[in-house]
């Protein structure tokens, strides 16, 4: 048998002559897959993240996501509760609370609250400079999840479902909407010193194409070949490198030729594509230096105020998704020393999260941003009592609740200096309004120009979408 060129489409090599003969029952398993690759637009040559239009008009470009992992106490930031305060230390007549751990009496909050803005939204004394921005935000009083536990309500948050491999929320938006810059990822996910809780399912794309997944960088770091590895190519100058990416694209192109369904060839171009690109783009991007002073001073020398300034910096270059979480692990989750703790770390978030809302609003980029702050769940109104191994015998820490919690939104549309929905008088469970994860997301992709519904990827015989087959747009939440 003479050799053919495994390049060439005018006959079978001998490798192809028993693939095909003998994988026949196995390719047809992978029709499926050959089928959401095609329906994501890949397998044409077409990059995924090329921008597209809206289902209709949205008022939101990007998002930015400011995640205080761990479940940020409502009733001690944004969910005042007088009558918690009032009846501290004693049994709450409502009885036994349905929670993780077993907890106590009642638990007032330490910290005082006041009114901010024209619009009088009250906020905890541990947040002075994001209360300015008050009048630009919504604050959600009735954020409710499925579990008290944080694996599973952090999958719920990132990727709308709890138990199962999913996409998540920035893959979804991506997919739907594309990127604005072909030369950063568009999608970011910004987590200092390791990964959260649950890793780097956080920010997976799952069966999306794999291009739509979250970046993840090491936002600890100030120096840029830190923050980005292999950011330089120490080994070859740009006009080397080049050509040696022509000769790469020209062999894949080659081998491409008679196997235009395999997306995969054309994902590995792209990415070799994208890598190449970021090299001067990503640099400048993540290059602080290039700011003037009086905005590095605005966001404060600290790695979240450093964080939030460079989610500003790739909202404005078109950068679709940045998720700015606030450490690894559980920051937020003060199951003992709540007080200690959460004025600990609502300090290091509070003065970057303010000049993120002001610097945006200030350059006119926060009426088509949309701003996200949120937990995974809240906190018990209750104490958390001693359990062996988990808060050291202190008696001053909330148990995990997931049955009613706080978040805000601000810019891309949201109607400003309004607080929507509430919990009962003791801040325990969602009773006017509840806004479900799923709800959020609806609303969230709504903003965004999108319909819910309508944003689907079929996959192993099957339609997904990021809300499964619940959420409904809050209309309260709109302008």
């Amino acid at each position: 048998m003479n050799s053919l060129d495994p390049f060439s489409t005018s006959g079978l090599s001998r490798r192809s002559f028993f693939e095909r003969c003998g994988m026949g029952f196995g390719l047809l398993g992978l029709a499926g897959i050959s089928e959401a690759a095609a329906a994501a637009g890949s397998s044409n040559g077409a990059s995924p993240l090329i921008a597209h239009p809206p289902h209709f008009a949205g008022k939101a470009k990007r998002v930015i996501h400011l995640f205080a992992n761990g479940g940020p106490s409502q009733v001690d930031t944004f969910d005042p509760k007088p009558e918690l305060s009032r009846l501290h230390g004693k049994a709450l007549a409502s009885g036994h609370l349905k929670t993780e751990r077993p907890t106590g009496a009642a638990f007032g909050s330490p910290f005082s609250f006041a009114k901010y803005g024209r619009c009088g939204t009250e906020v905890s004394e541990l947040f002075p400079n994001v209360a300015q921005c008050v009048d630009d935000m919504v604050v959600i009083r009735s954020m409710y999840a499925n579990v008290p536990n944080h694996e599973p309500s952090l999958m719920l948050m990132n990727c709308g479902e709890a138990r199962l491999p999913r996409p998540s929320l920035g893959s979804w938006i991506n997919y739907g909407l594309g990127t604005e810059n072909q030369n950063l990822p568009g999608f970011v996910s910004l987590c200092p010193g390791g990964y959260p809780t649950g890793g780097s399912p956080n920010w997976q794309s799952a069966f999306l194409p794999g291009s739509l997944q979250g970046t993840y960088i090491d936002s600890k770091h100030t120096d840029v070949e830190k923050l980005i590895e292999n950011i330089h190519n120490h080994a070859w100058n740009q006009p080397e490198q080049r050509a040696q990416l022509d000769l790469l694209s020209k062999l894949n192109r080659l081998h491409q030729k008679g196997r235009e369904e395999d997306s995969q060839i054309e994902a590995r171009i792209q990415s070799f594509e994208l890598a190449y690109r970021m090299q001067m783009e990503a640099t400048d991007a993540f290059d602080l230096s290039k700011e003037p002073k009086h905005i590095r001073d605005l966001y404060g020398d600290t790695v979240y105020g450093r964080q939030c300034l460079i989610a500003r910096r790739l909202a404005e270059r078109g950068v679709r998704f940045v998720q700015l979480w606030h450490s690894p692990g559980q920051p937020w989750d003060s199951h003992d020393d709540l007080e200690i703790n959460h004025r600990k770390l609502a300090k290091e978030c509070d003065q970057g999260t303010a000049a993120l809302l002001t610097d945006l609003k200030q350059r006119g980029l926060l009426d088509d941003t949309l701003v996200l702050w949120s937990g995974e769940f809240g906190r018990t109104p209750t104490v958390e009592l001693p359990t062996p191994g988990s808060n050291a015998g202190k008696i001053n820490g909330r148990d995990h609740n997931h049955w009613g919690f706080s978040a805000w939104m601000a810019g891309g549309g949201v109607k400003a200096g309004s607080v929507y929905g509430a919990t009962d008088e003791f801040g325990y469970k969602a009773v006017e309004n509840p806004v479900h994860v799923h709800d959020l997301h609806a609303t969230m992709l709504h903003l965004l120009g999108m319909d819910h519904e309508k944003l689907t990827f079929r996959y192993s015989g099957r339609d997904f979408r990021l809300t499964d087959v619940h959420g409904k747009v809050v209309k309260g939440l709109l302008a």
